[in-house]
């Protein structure tokens, strides 16, 4: 899916280990030795290991995994918070592993901002202040910092509180504050390390879609890092799961639910609400038939009853959705000699796209039980989801999930 994205960073045999001998550790592991047996033989934890990946340009990518896994050490390397041991942190053809301090400097002011769990606000200074601090440090003129720190919190939702302290504001604000903050100092790469973590889960929710809705606005290659599975389903473009400081599995959140890696993305999957995640475009089926508005109805009943229909779409030549005909309501038409079936259509049905969360289309069946339209953009007829595909595509996904024959499973359900 993403032959076709340019690649923001690259990371290549990133490694690092925590202690005053490295080589040993990195030596041990080479040999086949697991984070465990190398702290026991050397009291040198091995943080991250043999860390392959790329995030491309304009991304959401999340780094998940449990407390221990890896996953700040990882975030605070792209940036050299942390140092690395070992490896390649490649970002616009700059290797940032080799650069020297001034240089390591520049790059950091050029490619990456940073959002913390905990705010890190100044109290002491207004909204407005703390929005303008990155850029204050780097010397940007006192009205050009205003305006685009000004321009910045009214992208997160701050506008008329400029002139607030952060004692003032709720944990939701406060967390756009240093949002807008990291936006203003307009980096290339955001990097928000449990950004939401200390949020009540009310709040949580409405900053993840106000995130996700800033990302559809901006396009801003952005790495998050969070131990919440819910989370990094909802949110992410692709998913990276460690495990002990190694890559267990990259994949979208369909491919981490529907073709887990291993036993461990078994269990860490469990119980997730897989309806939340798969969409209308997996319960969607071909059209069997369509009409047109030209059609007459005597036309359209033997259509439908060639086809088993109690309801058909309606469609123009370039198949884009008019209306739908219930039986009856052709069947009138036919008895009053109506020429064409235009004046017997009605627009009572659903339609959606075809990235319709699952979970929302139960409540759409109505009691006619008229299969739900998907269409695309310019309103198109895509297919059409019934009930039962959608119950089917709930028990492939669940069957998948425990069996180690997830991949034939799921492409079985393809076919079908």
């Amino acid at each position: 899916m993403n032959e076709n994205r340019n690649v923001k960073i690259r990371v290549r045999n990133l490694s690092k280990v925590f202690g005053s001998h490295p080589k040993k550790a990195l030596e041990l592991r080479n040999q086949g030795l697991k984070r465990p047996e190398i702290f026991e033989k050397t009291g040198q934890t091995l943080g991250l290991s043999h860390i392959d990946f790329d995030v491309y340009e304009g991304e959401l990518l999340v780094i998940m995994g449990l407390s221990g896994s890896g996953k700040s050490t990882l975030i605070r390397c792209l940036n050299r918070l942390i140092e690395p041991t070992e490896g390649e942190i490649v970002i616009d053809g700059e290797d940032i592993p080799t650069l020297d301090t001034k240089a390591l400097l520049e790059c950091r002011r050029r490619h990456f901002s940073m959002v913390f769990q905990n705010f890190a606000l100044f109290p002491h200074r207004t909204v407005q202040q703390n929005a303008e601090f990155g850029l204050e440090i780097r010397g940007v003129p006192t009205e050009e910092r205003g305006e685009t720190a000004r321009h910045a919190l009214k992208q997160v939702g701050l506008e008329g509180w400029e002139d607030a302290y952060p004692n003032q504001l709720s944990g939701g604000m406060q967390q756009r504050v240093g949002l807008a903050r990291a936006l203003a100092n307009d980096a290339s790469v955001l990097l928000m390390d449990e950004a939401f973590s200390a949020l009540d889960p009310l709040i949580r929710g409405d900053m993840q879609q106000e995130l996700l809705e800033l990302q559809n606005r901006m396009q801003k290659t952005t790495v998050f890092i969070t131990h919440d599975l819910d989370e990094a389903l909802t949110i992410g473009d692709r998913i990276i799961l460690l495990k002990d400081g190694e890559i267990v599995q990259i994949g979208t959140p369909e491919e981490i639910l529907t073709r887990p890696a291993d036993d461990y993305v078994r269990r860490f999957i469990e119980g997730v609400d897989k309806s939340r995640i798969l969409t209308a475009e997996h319960a969607m089926r071909p059209v069997r038939a369509t009409a047109r508005e030209g059609d007459g109805p005597r036309t359209v009943l033997r259509r439908m009853h060639e086809h088993n229909l109690d309801s058909i779409y309606v469609t123009g030549r370039d198949r884009r959705l008019h209306g739908l005909l219930e039986v009856d309501a052709a069947q009138q038409a036919a008895q009053q000699g109506q020429d064409t079936i235009r004046e017997a259509m009605t627009q009572d049905f659903r339609r959606v796209t075809p990235d319709e969360p699952m979970h929302n289309l139960f409540a759409m069946f109505s009691e006619k039980g008229f299969p739900i339209a998907v269409v695309d953009d310019d309103q198109r007829l895509l297919g059409v989801v019934v009930k039962g595909a959608v119950l089917d595509e709930l028990a492939q996904a669940a069957e998948a999930a425990p069996t180690a024959d997830a991949d034939n499973d799921t492409a079985a359900a393809g076919e079908q």
